[in-house]
């Protein structure tokens, strides 16, 4: 992806030389102080979620214990029952994990509705960066572009930081 779009910048002899700048956004991000309340309230929604896990997963652990211990005095109907016991609760536990972990789940829709307006700013800052430095292109090389070679002098994060109001030198919590 990143040849092709290489070849369209650079693919013709008439063309006019085109100023390409990059960001790395995780690298942004990770100095942005609202990142870090926003990792901290994900690790403790997660947190809560896998505590709730364990606990319907010690519940189907101790109806097996239970089933195993007497077993052999149940009837045939018993161990059905019992064995349909544990076989419903082990569905539970697994539907619960979708719910909270899974690709459509609520720890990712929860990200998501964190993250937007983080990620509006950024790129609203880098637009403004691009637009008034005269930045034809701005890569992200966070995001699934292989750069062989990038020259630092093209590498926007300090102006995007200044641009959300971060001195690019600045320690923050979480580093």
């Amino acid at each position: 992806m990143m040849a092709a779009a290489l070849c369209v910048l650079w693919g013709g002899e008439a063309r006019a030389q085109q100023k390409i700048g990059y960001i790395d956004s995780q690298a942004i991000l990770e100095k942005l102080p609202e990142y870090a309340s926003v990792e901290q309230k994900l690790d403790q929604l997660e947190d809560e979620w896998r505590a709730e896990i364990e606990a319907q997963e010690e519940q189907v652990q101790a109806l097996r214990d239970e089933y195993r211990a007497w077993e052999l005095l149940y009837t045939d109907e018993e161990r059905r029952q019992k064995q349909a016991a544990i076989q419903k609760a082990r569905e539970k536990v697994d539907r619960l994990r979708q719910r909270y972990f899974g690709p459509d789940g609520r720890l990712y829709t929860r990200q998501q509705e964190l993250m937007r307006p983080i990620q509006e700013r950024i790129l609203d800052a880098t637009e403004e960066v691009a637009t008034e430095e005269g930045y034809d292109y701005v890569f992200d090389k966070s995001e699934k572009v292989l750069f062989m070679y990038a020259r630092q002098d093209h590498n926007l994060n300090r102006r995007v930081l200044r641009a959300l109001g971060i001195t690019p030198g600045q320690q923050t919590e979480g580093q």
